[in-house]
Parts: C-alpha cells; structure tokens; sequence
C-alpha cells in the first residue's frame, strides 16, 4: 500500500480506544480522507446496512478495530453477545471488504485467541493447538473466526487481508468501568476510587501470580500504521511489549502512579485466568516495528487521561 494522504480509510470503531488512537496517528501523519462512523450511525451487526455503506463510500481500506470487550466479569456474565456480536461485527466487515474490492483490510483480535496454556513466548503458529482460557472463549472463539476468513481471503482471492493480534492493551479512552474492565484500568479505577475514601484498603481478584504483557494503545497503532505502509507477507501478526510482569507487581505500579497508601487484598475466591500469557512479537518487530512506551509511563499517562475525563466516564452495558 501506497503511503498516500489521499487514500479512503474507513476506521471500524473510531470512537473506541484503538479505532481512536489510530485516527489520532494518521490524522498526525497527514491522513487526511478518514470516515468513522458511530453505532447510532451505523449499526455493524446489520449486514444489510454494512454491505450499503462499504458499497457507497469505497474505501481503500478498512481497519476493523470495532468490537465488543471486557474482562473476565463481562466475558463470564455475557457469553451470547460476546459471541454474537462480535461475529457480526467482523463478518459483515470482512464480507463487504471482499465484495467491495477493499485494497487491504486489517484485522485486530487479541492475544486470547490463543490456547491457555501456549508455550511461552506464544508465536502464531500456536493458533488452534489447546484449549481456549475458559473465562474469555466466547469472544476467543469470534476473533479466530475473523482471522481464518480474513487467512482464507488471501489465501483463495490473494488480498492483503491481514490480522494483528495485540496484547493487553491500555491507555486513553479505555473502559473503566468496573464491572467490565480490564485489569489495568479496573486497578486504576479502583486506587483512584481507594484513595479518595481516605485511602481504603483495596481488593484485587485472584491472588496476583499471573503474568501479563502490556502494550500502549498508541504504540499499537503505530503498529497499525505500519501495517498500512507495508506489504506484509503472514497472514497474522502479533503485537506485543515483549516485557511480562505479576498481577501483584502490576498492582505496585498502578498504586505507585495513583498515589494510593492503604493496603491491597487478594480475594483468591475469584478466578486468575490465564496463568502466563506473553506474545513472541518477533515477526512484526524483524520488520522494523517497535514499541516505545515503559509501562510506568504508560501508565501514568493513563491515569492524567482518567483524571481529567472521570467526570465524563460511562457505564458500559452487555445485555442485550
């Protein structure tokens, strides 16, 4: 792909943390023919009004970073939308793309596609080789889906359909929503929340021994933006930190940065997840690509976006 300000690039889920991060990126490059549209404005389970808009708008390339997420709670509460949902979303995407004659698609899924117990560092030839993690298989299940169709499109028709698979991911215009968040921004919710109820003890699921790798939003964008520049030869890349680290630590960072002083609990009533779960980024990163953010940054950057934007933070709702 030509990089050239002039091509149309429709952004599935602009308003979302990583559709937003990547409009912020190319806008900063000089992008300058960029759509996005709203769930109010278009409804991507619909295929019907997905198949109208591609047809109508013919966009060069579609970055499909739409989709429904959550943590362990949302996963476990709302399977069927998990599922469902998702399956629309990126079916109807994947299927107008290829109607269309979209240049390039590409595809973001996430690190829990993978088998539970992987070995680790997880390359991506372990797609399909174990079981699933139990508490995040429904939306598991959906993302692999989108990355066979997007594998069988190259593969049959010879379009650069590819897929990138990020790992934990955080940073501005994440969710923090504690009955729906992730980790890292349910830690950052829940220190703010502690310290200023005259800094309360604070209680995290499990008992903080799994290992987890964070990536910054904007650094998976940047990964984004190279895909968009490159001709890449797999049809799935991940995209990862490369540096792993304990719940339990994780938790020091987050109440380090928030400025928390009471104590942390460990409620080992409630699941862990994945025991270890760190991405070989090797394939992307020999290509040139490389993140730049510390976890420590990151974070900190976060928590200014949380603090300045708290009052502007909403519930988010599963049920269907």
């Amino acid at each position: 792909m030509v990089n050239s300000s002039s091509i149309k690039i429709y952004i599935a889920g602009h308003n979302g943390m990583v559709g937003s991060a990547c409009w912020r990126l190319l806008k900063k490059q000089g992008y300058q023919n960029l759509v996005g549209k709203s769930s109010d404005q278009l409804d991507l389970r619909n295929q019907k009004a997905v198949d109208n808009f591609i047809k109508q708008y013919q966009p060069d390339v579609i970055i499909d970073a739409a989709a429904k997420v959550g943590g362990i709670l949302a996963n476990n509460s709302y399977p069927y939308p998990f599922l469902m949902d998702n399956l629309q979303i990126q079916n109807n995407l994947i299927n107008a793309a290829h109607k269309y004659n979209v240049s390039k698609f590409i595809f973001l899924g996430s690190s829990c596609i993978y088998p539970r117990k992987s070995p680790q560092p997880i390359k991506e030839d372990e797609l399909l080789n174990g079981p699933l993690e139990p508490t995040n298989q429904w939306y598991a299940i959906a993302k692999i889906t989108g990355v066979k169709l997007c594998q069988a499109i190259r593969q049959e028709f010879n379009k650069e359909f590819v897929s990138m698979m990020p790992t934990n991911l955080y940073g501005q215009k994440d969710n923090f929503d504690l009955k729906s968040s992730h980790v890292l921004p349910a830690m950052i919710s829940k220190f703010h929340k502690a310290k200023l109820d005259q800094h309360a003890d604070v209680t995290l699921w499990g008992d903080g021994s799994p290992l987890r790798e964070f990536l910054h939003v904007d650094d998976l964008a940047k990964a984004v933006v190279f895909a968009l520049k490159t001709n890449l030869s797999h049809h799935i890349y991940n995209v990862g930190s490369g540096t792993e680290i304990s719940i339990k630590e994780l938790a020091k960072v987050v109440q380090k940065v928030v400025g928390h002083r009471g104590k942390i609990r460990w409620d080992t009533s409630k699941p862990n997840g994945t025991p270890r779960k760190l991405m070989d980024s090797t394939r992307i990163r020999q290509l040139g690509w490389t993140p730049t953010y510390s976890l420590e940054k990151g974070v900190k950057d976060t928590y200014q976006w949380f603090l300045q934007n708290s009052n502007n933070l909403k519930e988010v709702s599963f049920e269907n």
